[in-house]
Order: C-alpha cells, then structure tokens, then sequence
C-alpha cells in the first residue's frame, strides 16, 4: 500500500518545550519508529510535517537578531524549517529502517506549493505567526511593514498572515518519482513554501499554506492509497468537549461535509483535515484516518481513529 503519512506539530515539539534540537530529535525517532515498521511490512510510506513552532522560533529569532543581520521573509523561514526538520525526520528514519534490516534510500525534498494570487485569503489574513508584541510595538510593525495584527486576549499582539488554498505541489513529479523507485521520501512540510506566478515567473509569498490541504494535494499527486493525518486526539468527535461527544469512527465524504457546513468542526483544528481527507478519497484516494499519533499501527490496520471513505 502506498502511505502518505502526516505528522502533526505535536510529533515534534511538546507544549510548554523549549524546543531543543534533543527535544525534538526523540519526539521525531518515536513517531517514524511505527512508519519505519511499515515500511518493514512493505508499504511505501511518504512523510510530510508541519512546522508551526519552529517558524515561530526563527522569526522569533529574526527579531531579535534584526540589529545585527537582515530578517528574512517568511517564504525562506519556511524553507528554512523544512531543511531542518526535514534532515531530523531523514536521520530518525535512516536510523530505525536500518537496525530492522531494511536498506532503503531515505530523501527530503524542499518543496513549493503553489497559489492563486487572487486567492480571497490575501484580502483577509486570518493565520497568527511568530513572537508576541506588546501593544505599541505591534502598531508600529503595523505601520512600518504593512502587516496585520490582531490582539491574544492575556498574551499580547501577532502578526496575521494569509493561508491560501494550495492548488499544486510544485515538486510532485519529483517527488512521485522517487516514492516510486522504493525511497521513503519527506516532503510537503508545514504546507511546502507558498510561491505565486507573477509576470516575472515564480515568486515566494507572506503567507501560510494549511499542512493537512496541501498533503491532500501531494497524496493525490503520488497516487496513495491511504492519507494518514496523525495528530494529538484520537479521531474526530461530535460535540467535541461536551458531555455528549461522541467519536465517528467512519463516515463517507458526503456525511462529513454535511457536518463541515453545519460548523461541527473547529476552523483552525479538525476541519481542514476534514475537508483534506473529503477532498482525497473524492480524488479517488482509498481511505483518509485521522487518529492518535501513537495510534498509527492501528490506525492503518482499521482498529483505531476516524476512517473517511468515498461511500
């Protein structure tokens, strides 16, 4: 079976880490480890990530280095963290592949997502990135650079980006071609870097592309079979944190996007994966599972988390 597997940000950096590189290195090995024994079993597996907290760390960064060297734009801080974690999940991989006795090439590719720069999402930027301002600073970078930011009620002010829908996966020949030749190949992380076509050709843009979206664009573009959206909750609920919530464990993609329209699912938590995995199986993928990152054994073999399915 051909996996296109996604990692959460929690497969990564924990709440309240720091974020060191050892941190993020042991959260990484114990999330492949179960991929690795996939790949073991003879499934082709893809890994894509996001990237949330560790952008947020590099332009936290830019800050506060802005007197001694010049900030980068987004669309490079983004390169940026695919590079590095990108090489961590390489490593991880590489080193749990080889101590069950599989020889197979393990490769990251930086990849651009591409965008419609008359996407309505850069009339209304709506995804909050980087450090915490105070109130005057805030207006000032409002001022000076043009950006929008909205109030953290008790943390301060950020900045607010837009997130466009990804159309295409700029590298998803390359990267079809490799997951065919037998590499475990990681791709498409935090979304890929979100790039227009301008009159000049490709041009990187300030904007963040939604992880879950865009592995739906790069599992299709590959032919998997299954996408697997692993996160930190055991599937998708009804009436998420009430009394009477309950936990789908299948629905077809018509059933799920009735919910998505009745505003069941959280805009910025479960409904992009929602609509990635509706937009997957519609797209003649097998099966979507959104489940426990810990659960991802499981998960592929139906016994765990929420299995969206055309009918």
């Amino acid at each position: 079976m051909k996996i296109v597997a996604a990692l959460g940000g929690n497969a990564i950096i924990r709440y309240r880490e720091k974020g060191t590189a050892e941190e993020q290195l042991g959260h990484i090995d114990a999330a492949v480890a179960p991929l690795a024994r996939m790949v073991a079993a003879g499934h082709r597996v893809h890994v894509t990530h996001g990237n949330g907290p560790q952008v947020g760390d590099i332009l936290l960064q830019n800050e506060c280095a802005k007197e001694e060297v010049p900030r980068m734009p987004l669309d490079v801080c983004g390169a940026e963290s695919q590079g590095m974690i990108g090489y961590m999940i390489q490593q991880c991989m590489q080193n749990r592949l080889e101590a069950l006795g599989v020889q197979a090439p393990v490769t990251a590719v930086l990849t651009r997502t591409l965008v419609d720069a008359a996407d309505p999402a850069f009339a209304a930027p709506s995804k909050a990135i980087g450090p915490y301002y105070t109130r005057a600073e805030a207006r000032s970078l409002a001022d000076a650079e043009g950006w929008t930011v909205r109030e953290e009620v008790g943390r301060g002010w950020r900045r607010l980006v837009p997130s466009p829908v990804p159309s295409e996966i700029l590298e998803a020949g390359a990267v079809r071609a490799l997951f065919e030749s037998g590499a475990v190949v990681i791709a498409g992380g935090g979304g890929g870097v979100p790039v227009v076509r301008a009159t000049d050709g490709l041009r990187g843009v300030e904007a963040v592309v939604d992880k879950d979206l865009a592995a739906e664009r790069l599992a299709s573009a590959v032919g998997a079979d299954l996408l697997l959206m692993l996160t930190d909750v055991a599937g998708v609920y009804l009436h998420f944190g009430g009394p009477d919530e309950e936990m789908i464990r299948k629905i077809d993609a018509q059933k799920a996007r009735a919910l998505l329209a009745r505003g069941e699912f959280g805009a910025g938590t479960m409904a992009p994966k929602i609509e990635a995995a509706a937009r997957f199986v519609e797209g003649g993928g097998r099966a979507a599972v959104i489940a426990h990152l810990d659960a991802a054994e499981a998960a592929l073999a139906g016994r765990a988390g929420t299995r969206v399915t055309l009918a």
